[in-house]
């Protein structure tokens, strides 16, 4: 028999993975289950009821992240014009790494939970293939232009998160406007 949970239980489930995920965002996943529960008002056993280990809470904030990253490439894909799907993406990708930083740090680097997440980093790599593939396609990027280069882009739109916030954000924003003006046809 299966129970069904409370809609409170429900609740605070979602509760505890949002702030969990802003808090490991800003902080790294390193950071305590107490201080997560403290932020979400919830007394600690009330999390480990949800997540009885803190990889558990990881792995949830983990998850959700890349849900979202998934859905947008899902519509930028299914976007039918090829510049404004691969320009949407680059400038999305610029916001995640500045807003969720510390949550790419584990998911792209040696930390044990990527590992988990390794068919979604491939198919996010392969949605950025067809989105490049589609732009050349239609005549919106440069003909030389390949996967390859936009990816040297987005790493150095990633290597901006060890500055200050707002100098990041400033410096992205001009970065991301000058890769897509050096990509655009």
């Amino acid at each position: 028999m299966t129970r069904i949970p409370r809609a409170d239980a429900v609740h605070n489930r979602q509760h505890i993975v949002t702030i969990a995920r802003a808090a490991f965002a800003d902080q790294g996943i390193e950071l305590p289950v107490r201080e997560i529960a403290e932020r979400a008002g919830l007394g600690a056993a009330t999390v480990y009821r949800h997540f009885p280990t803190r990889a558990d809470l990881v792995a949830a904030a983990l998850a959700e992240h890349v849900a979202e990253c998934r859905t947008e490439m899902r519509a930028a894909l299914a976007d039918p014009d090829a510049w404004r799907a691969l320009s949407g993406t680059i400038r999305r990708f610029a916001v995640h790494q500045l807003g969720d930083g510390r949550l790419n740090e584990a998911l792209f680097g040696s930390h044990a939970m990527s590992a988990q997440f390794a068919e979604d980093y491939r198919a996010q790599a392969k949605g950025l293939d067809q989105l490049v593939e589609r732009a050349r396609q239609a005549g919106a990027i440069r003909s030389g232009l390949t996967a390859r280069d936009v990816r040297a882009g987005l790493t150095a739109i990633a290597s901006l998160r060890v500055l200050r916030p707002g100098t990041a954000a400033h410096s992205a924003s001009r970065l991301v406007n000058l890769l897509l003006a050096g990509m655009s046809a």
